[in-house]
């Protein structure tokens, strides 16, 4: 592409998104955003029941594999990523959870200066516009809004609050507020009925202040590094190798992307790139490795009352329920799978919750080829409670299978490799049943379906939530941050270690994976990196 530019971003994902928003605030700069996948008008993109048609389509998704896990039974897990204007916040469950306070000045102890609670509340009370109103944690005004998502949850959802309730679980209005431990509803990425994904928040309108262009299709393939500096970017578009020039380079791929591109233009574990016939510009073991992400499954049951398989079961409740969101914008699409949710402690010593909930008046037991079932619900009122845990200790990967830039990466998970993530799991699984047989739960319940009763000792309860374990889609900490080059990638102002005029800034750096969805400190990692870099970073 001929001309320079200020800044390249190099993905338009959550992070990517809100870093294009942050700078073209500056009429002065020239911005090019570089996407390896398309648009993002399409109609179950902007639906927000729609995810699951997404979430095997190789036109909007990198369709990555992970490695088979010993730790989940030798599954070689399915890992979607966003590839799409909106990365992964294009086809998410568009929940907004910042993560506990005490995340963030974990953070800060582990070497990322300036990157405390203190810190970061008050960017993410300037980029939120939250529909519940600013307070001294949420905020209004800014480019993304914030459904506080009251208006149509399901009805199973106070009786499922309740029953936590009882068991001391307390009642919880907002989970980016003054705690973050209970349950409650989720506040949500949606707007007017339609998806808010970091593309329509931030990027869009980024575009129309002239000084930003997208370049859709077009996948970076190497950082272009001269004398210790990054000076531009070779990409293909319709397959043609083409090279951009610019005053920086960042690169906002996420937790995957980032890492395999750092190593294919020579930054990572020297002797790995060697051996794949790569130059070693900077040889950083760091680069892939520390790679965590939260593990989760679901208990089902069948109910006694009707859930949504009894909205969504047939050709005429969807195509109801299409018409009505197409009118008004609103019914049962309008909305994500999990309308309520939590967060609790399997130790009451423990000082933050580390487990989190999901509540869904839904089931997807049947499996359908080349789909996650969202829209085609099983044939009975199901309902289910999805778990995950919040701060797994397992480390994986992200390494290079090939020097060619096309190949997807190897990703190792190592999913329950630590004993204390497998006694964690074990307690947290344990409380699911306790949720469901508590009042007033346990009265609209049937039966148990998923393990079954049968599944009571605690080996069984190992050995089922290894088998039908998964990622819930939060990979982080791969090109993490830190003071000390020999413990990290990036510097607190996310400059790569060692390389002049080059950043990352997207969930590949956070020091420690955040005790929630991952898609609001991602998204608060590019704006403060917009931040750096106008004031000179």
């Amino acid at each position: 592409m001929d001309g320079e530019f200020d800044h390249v971003i190099v993905g338009a994902g959550s992070a990517g998104s809100a870093l294009a928003w942050r700078l073209s605030e500056d009429p002065r700069l020239r911005i090019l955003v570089l996407e390896a996948g398309g648009s993002d008008r399409r109609l179950f993109v902007q639906m927000p029941l729609g995810y699951g048609k997404l979430f095997y389509d190789p036109a909007v998704n990198w369709m990555y594999r992970a490695e088979p896990d010993p730790g989940l039974g030798g599954t070689a897990d399915h890992w979607p990523r966003g590839r799409i204007l909106g990365g992964s916040s294009a086809i998410n469950a568009m929940v907004w959870v910042r993560g506990h306070p005490g995340d963030y000045d974990d953070w800060r102890e582990a070497g990322a200066a300036g990157w405390g609670w203190d810190d970061v509340l008050p960017d993410f009370r300037a980029l939120e516009d939250n529909e519940a109103g600013a307070d001294a944690w949420r905020g209004r005004g800014g480019p993304l809004f914030i459904s506080s998502n009251r208006g149509l949850v399901h009805p199973l959802v106070e009786p499922w609050i309740a029953a936590c309730e009882a068991l001391g679980i307390p009642r919880n209005p907002d989970f980016n507020g003054a705690r973050q431990e209970g349950a409650g509803i989720y506040q949500m990425t949606i707007r007017g009925g339609r998806r808010n994904s970091a593309a329509r928040a931030f990027l869009r309108p980024a575009m129309r202040r002239g000084n930003v262009t997208v370049l859709t299709g077009a996948q970076a393939m190497r950082v272009l590094i001269e004398d210790g500096q990054a000076r531009g970017v070779e990409y293909r578009r319709r397959g043609r190798v083409q090279v951009v020039r610019a005053g920086n380079v960042i690169l906002a791929g996420g937790a995957v992307n980032s890492p395999q591109l750092l190593m294919l233009s020579g930054i990572g574990p020297g002797a790995d790139l060697q051996a794949l016939g790569l130059p070693v510009v900077i040889d950083n073991p760091h680069v892939g490795r520390h790679l965590r992400d939260h593990q989760g499954l679901n208990y089902t049951w069948r109910m006694k009352v009707p859930t949504l398989n009894d909205t969504l079961g047939s050709w005429v409740g969807r195509m109801t329920a299409g018409a009505r969101w197409l009118l008004t914008g609103g019914g049962p699409l309008s909305l994500s799978i999990n309308h309520g949710g939590g967060f609790f402690r399997t130790d009451p010593a423990m000082a933050r919750p580390n487990m989190q909930l999901y509540m869904q008046a839904f089931s997807t037991l049947i499996p359908r080829d080349g789909e996650r079932p969202v829209l085609n619900p099983d044939p009975w009122s199901g309902f289910s409670i999805g778990l995950s845990n919040c701060r797994p200790r397992a480390e994986g990967a992200i390494t290079l299978t090939s020097p060619d830039p096309f190949a997807p990466p190897r990703i190792t998970v190592n999913a329950y490799s630590h004993d204390a993530d497998v006694a964690e799991m074990l307690s947290a699984v344990k409380m699911l049943r306790r949720i469901a047989a508590t009042a007033p739960l346990a009265a609209l319940i049937a039966e148990e379906l998923r393990p079954g009763p049968a599944v009571q000792a605690d080996a069984d309860l190992i050995a089922d939530f290894r088998a039908r374990s998964g990622t819930v889609y939060h990979p982080s900490c791969s090109a993490r941050m830190g003071a000390d080059r020999g413990t990290s990638v990036v510097d607190p102002r996310l400059r790569v270690h060692g390389v002049g005029r080059l950043m990352v800034a997207d969930a590949s750096v956070f020091p420690t994976l955040p005790g929630g969805n991952t898609n609001a400190p991602a998204i608060l990692t590019g704006w403060r990196a917009g931040g750096f870099l106008r004031d000179g970073a």
